[in-house]
């Protein structure tokens, strides 16, 4: 199709179709000087003669005849691209790849996902988790469509929008009696904590919580996921600080105990994308729906 006039072909079409220029021309409103102009320049286009006449009637030449079949198989791929064109303009489809935390997506993303699934149930939605250093590295390949992270985030062209606020509290166990009248720094120090691995974004805003207590932590046990440090928390082997969102509302369905920080801590999640990322309409809905997610204590 390279340098081919689509409307030249279906000019051509007509004129075999109709055995004449003027009556082509009537059909595709146009006028007969228009159309005989748009033959002669697709036939300079190839370099063949196309139309000839016997008697009054126009008819193709065996170069007319042989373009003739190609040019209803571009018609129907035309029609094919069209009739695509117009069911994504109205259906949302395709694939999404969303990069995230473990906590985000164990504690927020459910409803939000299942909500999308429901009312589009032709797009795909793919979502990473892991270490958010390689998944802004990846957002900055292009290898992920946007991401939703503890923020600050970083990164060459990236445009972030702060979603929610995530307090983080201290948990104990549901039995635990020695809870610290304050959960400050020098007092949670004193107890045995767990905490995330090492690298992780929540370890690093704890650990410089403690600091600006005066306070540097040795937990007693490090874990990549938050399920499992309730776990060993609510089995009362050490206490534990965890965003307010991987913990019901008063911990008691997770046999702990919750108490606010003091000083208070939290950390904002948002929404991450490369600037200059083509929002096609299933990464939009995707977008839209983590802009307006509530972490309301459930």
């Amino acid at each position: 199709m390279r340098g081919l006039n689509p409307d030249h072909l279906h000019s051509f079409a007509a004129v075999i179709e109709h055995g004449s220029f003027s009556v082509a021309a009537a059909h595709l409103h146009l006028t007969q000087p228009a159309v005989s102009l748009q033959i002669k320049q697709l036939e300079q286009r190839l370099g063949v003669a196309l139309i000839e006449r016997v008697g009054r009637r126009a008819a193709p030449t065996a170069a007319g005849t042989e373009l003739l079949a190609h040019v209803r198989r571009i018609d129907g791929a035309l029609a094919d691209a069209l009739e695509a064109m117009a069911s994504l303009a109205t259906t949302v489809t395709g694939r999404v790849r969303l990069g995230t935390g473990g906590t985000a997506c164990t504690y927020l993303l459910p409803p939000l996902l299942k909500d999308l699934r429901r009312r589009f149930p032709a797009l795909e939605i793919v979502v990473f988790t892991g270490n958010t250093g390689d998944q802004v590295r990846a957002l900055e390949d292009n290898a992920i469509d946007v991401g939703f992270w503890t923020l600050p985030v970083t990164g060459r062209g990236f445009q972030v929008t702060p979603v929610l606020e995530d307090e983080f509290v201290a948990v104990f166990a549901a039995n635990e009696e020695r809870i610290p009248a304050a959960a400050t720094p020098a007092a949670l120090a004193q107890l045995p904590v767990v905490l995330e691995d090492p690298g992780a974004t929540s370890r690093d805003i704890v650990e410089a919580w403690f600091l600006r207590g005066g306070r540097r932590v040795k937990p007693v046990m490090e874990l990549g996921h938050v399920e499992a440090m309730k776990r060993l928390v609510s089995a009362g082997l050490g206490c534990s600080i965890l965003p307010r969102i991987a913990v019901t509302a008063d911990g008691k369905r997770d046999g702990l105990q919750v108490r606010s920080l003091v000083p208070r801590l939290s950390r904002r999640l948002g929404v991450v994308l490369r600037r200059d990322k083509l929002l096609q309409r299933g990464l939009r809905e995707l977008v839209n729906a983590l802009l307006a997610i509530d972490a309301k204590p459930r």
